[in-house]
């Protein structure tokens, strides 16, 4: 009897996970990104790249020379730009869209888009897509422009932003790093805590090589492709159940502020697949799971 009881809460448990996190999208998965209706040609124009789409006010001859990018980015190129922990990570954008450094698809064509200080985007709002919930803020909105920091007192302000480019790299070891093995910039979870965190959650994060290290771009934490859902396989890079996931902002993971359980650790998680010292694992547990 105690068995069988044992046996019909787990299921129950399952089916309570399955209901709230396993869903599929109820809107378009391109979200902000439809551009108020002009879609994927908003940022790949078919013809001519920025040419096409009216947008090359610079004169960039390599406008369109990568996936048909339809945004002008040359005020951005060359351009120093610091990020985090005041000014520390310094980041030099490549001076045109045909270089060969990771930081032109993962850096230089999101800020043609997200730039608030060099190049304004041409259709951007300035504020987040989704809908928050009422606790999230006080004005329920969030800047979408990165470099001004939300106040025109602090122009170029990347401090103020998460750190990205070819100096914001992984490691492996050390106090806050995961217990992980980097080979060439790719990093393997294969350590005790690291491989543990992995099936208590998952390793989705899209970490660039350069230089023989791992780095982070905007698109390592962010699909630009799909808003709000991730597609989870149960297996080497995640433990969790497969099905569709929610998430928000773009983000690669499971990722749900919006849910409202006052106990769900499910952020938390994401950050921690690359800081590793802040984990459950890293910090005595093994048990504690993701929490939706």
């Amino acid at each position: 009897m105690k068995k069988a009881c044992l046996v019909l809460i787990m299921v129950l448990a399952v089916v309570g996970f399955a209901v709230a996190q396993i869903q599929p999208p109820t809107s378009d998965v391109l979200g902000a990104h439809l551009n108020y209706g002009r879609g994927c040609a908003g940022c790949h124009a078919p013809h001519s790249g920025a040419w096409g789409n009216g947008n090359n006010k610079s004169g960039d001859t390599s406008a369109g020379g990568y996936a048909l990018w339809g945004q002008d980015a040359a005020a951005l190129y060359g351009k120093t730009l610091t990020f985090g922990d005041g000014g520390r990570y310094v980041e030099v954008l490549p001076t045109s869209l045909t270089a060969t450094t990771p930081d032109v698809s993962g850096i230089l064509t999101c800020l043609s888009c997200h730039d608030g200080n060099y190049a304004k985007g041409a259709m951007m709002k300035n504020a987040v897509y989704e809908t928050l919930p009422s606790t999230y803020g006080k004005w329920n909105t969030i800047p979408t422009l990165l470099g001004t920091a939300g106040n025109t007192g602090l122009a170029n302000a990347y401090i103020a932003d998460h750190p990205v480019g070819l100096n914001a790299t992984v490691g492996c070891g050390g106090t806050h790093n995961w217990d992980c093995v980097n080979t060439n910039g790719t990093i393997a979870m294969t350590g005790p805590n690291s491989s543990q965190f992995v099936k208590n959650y998952g390793f989705f994060v899209s970490l660039s090589a350069y230089n023989n290290t791992a780095v982070v771009t905007c698109t390592s934490c962010h699909n630009q492709h799909v808003m709000n859902v991730v597609n989870v396989t149960h297996g080497a890079k995640s433990g969790l159940p497969s099905g569709m996931y929610a998430t928000m902002f773009f983000i690669r993971a499971p990722y749900n502020p919006a849910s409202g359980t006052a106990g769900s650790n499910q952020t938390a998680q994401f950050c921690r697949q690359c800081h590793g010292g802040e984990a459950n694992e890293s910090n005595g547990s093994y048990t504690i799971p993701t929490t939706f």
